[in-house]
């Protein structure tokens, strides 16, 4: 029981920490190719 209990919060953490990392990614994808799109 308390095995299964782990397992769904650790699938929660493993969504939310997706999620929450997803727009970071994004943006320093989009910064990343400004800056070097400027540099050029």
């Amino acid at each position: 029981m308390l095995s299964a209990i782990a397992d769904v919060l650790r699938a929660i953490g493993s969504t939310l920490a997706a999620v929450v990392t997803l727009p970071f990614r994004a943006l320093a994808r989009l910064f990343g190719g400004a800056s070097r799109g400027a540099h050029r």
